[in-house]
């Protein structure tokens, strides 16, 4: 995958979801892709749904890459990451989890000193959770959300793979 140019969304959505494609297809997930771009446009996480074991989203992938790579536990990545950083999501954040796991929306919170925009390619369909209030939450906090127009239909068809289609 080639390293999108600054300023490009619709480039380093189709990263992501070139990220979501590597996603396992399974009836209870959505294939969701992820990366963490600082202010320079570098990549400093990547991460898509399923990478690692226990239900792991894109998101908290990407997070737990950081934390490792910064050697903190995860909620003190605040302390360790550059301000300006920019996530690209195929999916808007989750904001409720049927596993328990930590929403990937109280993830980003968590790094809202770091993350200023948030760059998504759909809102969350109503398959597992009614009513994401993912973007709202963000948008309350002071992070910006950024809906990257013109690849809904084929980030619904990656996302969706795997799914009994009714």
């Amino acid at each position: 995958m080639d390293k999108p140019q600054p300023n490009d969304h619709g480039g380093w959505m189709r990263y992501a979801m070139q990220l979501a494609q590597r996603s396992p297809p399974k009836p209870t997930n959505f294939r969701v892709g992820a990366v963490v771009v600082d202010a320079s446009n570098n990549i400093m996480a990547t991460g898509y749904t399923l990478e690692f074991q226990d239900n792991v989203h894109a998101e908290q992938v990407c997070f737990m890459k950081l934390a490792r790579e910064f050697d903190v536990p995860e909620d003190k990545l605040q302390d360790k990451l550059p301000s300006g950083l920019s996530l690209y999501t195929t999916m808007e954040p989750c904001s409720k989890r049927l596993s328990g796991n930590l929403p990937c929306v109280k993830r980003v919170l968590r790094l809202k000193s770091c993350i200023k925009t948030v760059y998504v390619g759909v809102v969350e369909p109503e398959t597992f959770v009614a009513k994401n209030t993912g973007k709202q939450e963000l948008q309350d906090a002071g992070i910006e959300v950024v809906h990257v127009p013109g690849l809904e239909d084929d980030i619904l068809k990656i996302a969706t793979a795997g799914h009994i289609q009714g």
